[in-house]
């Protein structure tokens, strides 16, 4: 807002300067004619001449200077804008000269210097717009040496419009030296036209248009302006006569030379504008083509994406592209032609034995115009595209005129051919990069899920403390353990161990705690919950697929455990009353391994009774099969002997220290099966 504002101040500003100027030349005029002394003094007219001039250079220059986005051809616009407006006033002013003949009024001196100075101040108007321009379009891409030069064709602009104002004037030789230097500036400044090669031919040639119209302006208004004063009366103006201001002149001068030398500049650069759109466009279209692999959904989206660069960039009329595909054949995708007519072309050229077919081996694009006779392409080109060192389809462009395809555009179609090999094997490690990142992500919310399945606290009694680490091997497993209140008095106990890894085993470890949660309850002994759980488990998991498992009731009541051992690893028990662990030998198959009613046969049930501070330690195999870097297991022994040193301390310090043994004997945390420990302590 406040450079709006500033804007509008100085647009305000201006006028008033331009009008005050004209009334006070006017009076000095006036009285210098009638022979008094003028009431206004001589150095204002000047005065208020170089505030005009300023206010507008200003007013321009924060007005432009606003508009950051402003185009190359827009500033020009801007300009010619102006210069149209300033011309179409000064030729209304010749109207009316025309239309009133000699008359008294158009004879009279006044009416002759008001014209004078609406001319040049129009004039002037458009002098600051250009030199706006042309120094924004000058110090584009600036650098330090043509930054150097403008800096001192500013500061001796401002140097004149100070001098201009001083009531002395200069030798014609001094006044000419210093044009001079003004035009030796002009001719180094007018060098930075680097704009120029940003210009389409389309926008080229609009530039050359309006830099004609816009130098034609000035010539026109410089010269209506030096006819008025030389129609003005014999005596002394006296006032603002541009003739004599130094300022006016430089940059009058300065705008010619960097418009004339733009004009060349651009009219000389028109042949190649052609040339260097083409390559621009061949440029653009790599990168979509780069881009493709970022933006697309699929391989066919970068297909298409390779048939309308290729096409643009060799001037084809149409495309087709032959891809192999997982199944016997070939997939075809088409631009400018329909499918049937390029299966029927790329026969043709297979028949020919050249180099168009998606079984070649060659690796060079190859120009075979000779090939497509009795067709109505004239033209062809073919491109492998390879994709990992193999030939996964080939590229077809073709064209209705004879040897319409040169060495260049060979070349061209070889370039799109790599690029978009290269995109659709990034396209596709993508892909893969893509689906690992889906497939982990859907890991880790299993992982979160299993997770949630294990129990978050175990059951806990006055008469004993439970403790438990689960850790999997991958992202889910398929180790399971939980308890459940049976009664007041009575607890389960589970631990199982799904056979196999990854999200199968994570499943049928979801299944089993839906068996569990579904069969115990305070009637169904371990034995018979293992016999139904069979029978519930034989109908869901896979022919290859079984759990081991040991379910046990504590009957704090009673003071004894009841458990059946299903396939599972030996129970590891610890007496306090002797001091010693020892491992439970029990028989029992796994579940799902007998899907039949003889499985009653393999299960038993069995009873201890607990004593204070003995220890009841479940595990699945992955503790005990543990091994270190020389290949030894963690086994048996040296848990019933951690177990042995340890059945002091609480449950769930215990379990922390066959973890931590554990870590210490195999060196890794990284584990290849699943840890799952399950400590009993009993008060």
């Amino acid at each position: 807002m406040r450079t709006k504002a500033l804007i509008r101040l100085l647009f305000l500003l201006s006028a008033i300067a331009w009008l005050a100027m004209v009334l006070s030349a006017l009076a000095v005029s006036f009285s210098m004619r009638a022979g008094i002394h003028p009431d206004v003094p001589r150095w204002l007219p000047p005065v208020l001449l170089n505030i005009y001039l300023l206010s507008t250079y200003l007013y321009y220059k924060l007005k432009l200077e606003r508009d950051e986005l402003l185009s190359f051809t827009d500033l020009l616009w801007r300009v010619f804008a102006t210069g149209l407006l300033a011309g179409i006033i000064s030729l209304l002013l010749r109207l009316i000269d025309f239309l009133f003949g000699a008359s008294r009024l158009t004879a009279h001196f006044l009416y002759k210097e008001t014209g004078y100075f609406i001319t040049v101040g129009l004039w002037a108007a458009l002098l600051m717009i250009n030199l706006v321009a042309w120094k924004r379009l000058i110090l584009y891409q600036k650098t330090r040496w043509n930054y150097r030069v403008w800096m001192v064709f500013e500061y001796g602009l401002v140097g004149s419009l100070v001098f201009s104002a001083l009531p002395v004037s200069p030798s014609e030789n001094i006044r000419l030296l210093v044009l001079v230097i003004f035009i030796l500036l002009a001719i180094l400044l007018a060098a930075n036209t680097r704009w120029v090669a940003y210009l389409s031919f389309r926008q080229k040639l609009t530039a050359l248009l309006l830099l004609l119209l816009i130098l034609f302006y000035h010539g026109y208004l410089f010269y209506t302006s030096n006819s008025m004063v030389y129609t003005l009366y014999q005596s002394e103006t006296g006032v603002a006569d541009h003739r004599y201001h130094l300022f006016l002149q430089a940059v009058f001068i300065f705008i010619l030379v960097y418009g004339s030398f733009s004009f060349l500049v651009i009219l000389f650069n028109l042949p190649t504008s052609s040339a260097f759109e083409k390559k621009l466009e061949e440029v653009v279209n790599f990168q979509r083509i780069s881009q493709a692999i970022q933006t697309e959904q699929n391989e066919e989206s970068v297909y298409k994406i390779l048939l309308e660069t290729s096409v643009s960039s060799v001037n084809a009329d149409a495309a087709w592209l032959e891809m192999k595909t997982d199944n016997p054949g070939t997939a075809l995708y088409t631009f400018g032609i329909d499918e049937a007519e390029a299966r029927s072309l790329s026969m043709h050229l297979r028949d020919g034995r050249t180099a168009a077919s998606a079984e070649s081996v060659t690796d060079k694009a190859r120009n075979l115009s000779a090939r497509l006779k009795g067709s109505r392409f004239r033209s062809v080109i073919v491109a492998p595209v390879i994709v990992k060192e193999e030939r996964v389809g080939t590229l077809v462009l073709v064209k209705e005129l004879a040897d319409g395809f040169n060495r260049e555009m060979q070349q061209i179609a070889a370039t799109f051919a790599n690029q978009a090999g290269i995109s659709i094997e990034n396209f596709r490690l993508m892909e893969e990069v893509l689906q690992s990142e889906r497939y982990k992500e859907e890991l880790k919310i299993a992982r979160r899920v299993q997770k949630s399945l294990l129990p978050q606290r175990l059951e806990q009694d006055a008469c004993f403390e439970a403790a438990a680490f689960s850790e999997s091997a991958d992202e889910v497993g398929g180790d399971y353990y939980d308890t459940l209140r049976l009664s007041q008095n009575r607890v389960g106990i589970i631990i199982a161990d799904v056979s196999g890894k990854g999200t199968s085993a994570a499943f049928h470890m979801s299944q089993m705690k839906g068996v569990f949660h579904s069969l115990a309850d305070e009637q169904t002994s371990p034995e018979a919950f293992m016999q139904r759980a069979n029978r519930a488990l034989a109908h869901c998991l896979e022919r290859s697929s079984f759990i081991s498992a040991a379910y046990f009731v504590i009957d704090t009541r009673k003071g004894i455990i009841q458990y059946a051992r299903a396939g599972h690893c030996p129970v590891l028990y610890y007496h306090a009353r002797s001091n010693r662990a020892a491992y439970l030998q029990d028989e029992g198959l796994a579940l799902g391994m007998l899907r039949q009613d003889g499985y009653a046969g393999m299960i038993n049930q069995n009873t201890i009774n607990y004593e204070p501070n003995d220890l009841l330690v479940l595990y699945t195999d992955g503790i005990t099969e543990a091994r270190n870097s020389r290949g030894e297991e963690f086994g048996f022994d040296r848990l019933s002997t951690v177990i042995s040193e340890a059945h002091a301390l609480p449950a769930q310090h215990i379990v922390n220290r066959v973890i931590d043994a554990l870590y210490e004997f195999t060196g890794t945390k990284n584990i290849n099966d699943d840890y799952t420990i399950l400590t009993v302590k009993f008060r």
